[in-house]
């Protein structure tokens, strides 16, 4: 539009804007709603004054009671700042039908009444609001367009944007459409967040098998974030057949070109739901990856070393692969230690010694049996032993049981002065010794 349409579009709102306020100036009916309007006011001052310290009183209760009432009497209690705004609005809604009844209008009034609205909607985003995500939208979005209702141009602006026309293909939508789509989609997108957390939460307290537990949140972040979807397209106006024909040639591509994602996904599902390896366990793939299992994905599976290092593999090799798994979910696993001693020593003695200094140990298990000491052979330099224990867990990083173990061993030997033997050579000299 040229810029001399502008200016005469502004040039008449404003004539008519100014003829509206010449009316009301003029009017006994428009002083007597300013009356009215003002006295709706005071008295909705009055009846927060009164109501509001009563309702803190009643809705506030102990930070420390968990219960749902408590909750939900917490969460009344931020919105405690709309009281006298709302009141104002309502006191006001009685004034505009009393004057319509007795003049035939009211449109003094009825704006003031949106007035208050907008002033609630500003109260809400100034001071009641905390979510930053959602002040964001309450700053930008909800303050501006109860700005345009109080002045009574939110119609006009909506027809606008109603009328401006998108055509994408065979699909045709408008820019009320778009930007309801953004506001509406936002929302969606943080209750779906929100939601997502709430129900993670709730399912992670159920007691299921870890594997069950991760596909069940996988399955209600799907449907949530599904049901989102729906619900935008249907708020945008978007007919969902419409979309058939682009979602079936983005599958036909899909199809050729995704057959490992699909693969490694529905391999994904069959881990979780036959829990033959989940987090926190210790596994080693054929091709030498090795580490705990600290997240599964739909996609692939983040394995952790113990120098710290993540190994994303993918969740096929878990399926097509051959896995050892020395965790399966914190089941006792069993270690042994070699050791040697002299050959002077009382070789009978040592086992019994060595057993009741391995109980010692606290992660040493008595279930399903205790330490067991055997001999092993008869070595160059030495009696060879070993000892058998049960441990819960693995020996990594944070369960140093070998070195432990060791280390009793050596104190134990030496307690009972049986000697720990070191290689001897013997050399042989042939003809005279040398010089």
């Amino acid at each position: 539009m040229e810029p001399n349409g502008l200016m005469e579009q502004a040039q008449n709102a404003f004539d008519q804007a100014l003829v509206l306020a010449q009316g009301w100036l003029l009017s006994p009916a428009a002083w007597s709603q300013f009356a009215l309007l003002i006295g709706a006011y005071l008295l909705a001052r009055i009846a927060s004054g009164i109501v509001t310290p009563r309702l803190r009183t009643l809705l506030t209760s102990d930070a420390a009671n968990r219960s749902i009432l408590s909750k939900a009497r917490r969460f009344l209690l931020i919105f405690l700042p709309l009281t006298l705004p709302l009141l104002a609005y309502g006191f006001t809604a009685v004034g505009e039908s009393v004057t319509r009844s007795l003049f035939g209008s009211g449109e003094v009034i009825a704006f003031g009444k949106r007035v208050f609205l907008f002033l609630a909607a500003r109260a809400l985003a100034k001071d009641i609001v905390t979510d930053a995500f959602l002040r964001v939208l309450a700053r930008y979005i909800l303050v501006p367009v109860a700005a345009l209702y109080a002045l009574g141009f939110l119609d006009e602006v909506t027809m606008a944007l109603d009328a401006a026309r998108v055509t994408l293909g065979n699909i045709s939508f408008s820019a009320l459409s778009i930007v309801r789509g953004v506001i509406v989609g936002s929302l969606l997108f943080w209750l779906g967040q929100w939601s997502n957390a709430q129900s993670s939460s709730y399912i992670t307290q159920q007691p299921m098998r870890p594997a069950i537990r991760q596909l069940a949140i996988k399955t209600s972040e799907f449907a949530i974030f599904t049901v989102a979807f729906l619900i935008l397209m249907n708020v945008m106006g978007i007919n969902l057949s419409s979309l058939a024909i682009i979602g079936g040639a983005i599958g036909v591509g899909l199809g050729f070109g995704l057959q490992k994602i699909a693969s490694n996904f529905i391999s994904g599902v069959i881990l979780m739901v036959e829990g033959q390896a989940t987090v926190g366990d210790y596994v080693e793939l054929d091709g030498g990856e090795a580490g705990t299992i600290i997240k599964m994905g739909a996609r692939a599976t983040i394995l952790e070393t113990f120098d710290g290092r993540w190994i994303v593999v993918p969740n096929e090799d878990f399926i097509t692969t051959r896995v050892v798994n020395y965790s399966d979910s914190g089941s006792a696993n069993r270690l042994e230690v070699a050791f040697s001693v002299s050959y002077d020593t009382d070789i009978n003695r040592v086992p019994a010694i060595i057993e009741a200094a391995v109980s010692k140990h606290p992660g040493v298990l008595q279930d399903p049996e205790g330490p067991d000491c055997e001999l092993r052979g008869f070595g160059d330099s030495g009696v060879d032993f070993g000892v058998e224990f049960w441990v819960e867990g693995i020996d990594d990083g944070k369960n140093k049981y070998a070195s432990d173990v060791l280390f009793l061993i050596w104190n134990a030997l030496k307690e009972n002065d049986i000697e720990i033997p070191y290689p001897h050579r013997v050399v042989e000299f042939k003809g005279p010794m040398p010089a």
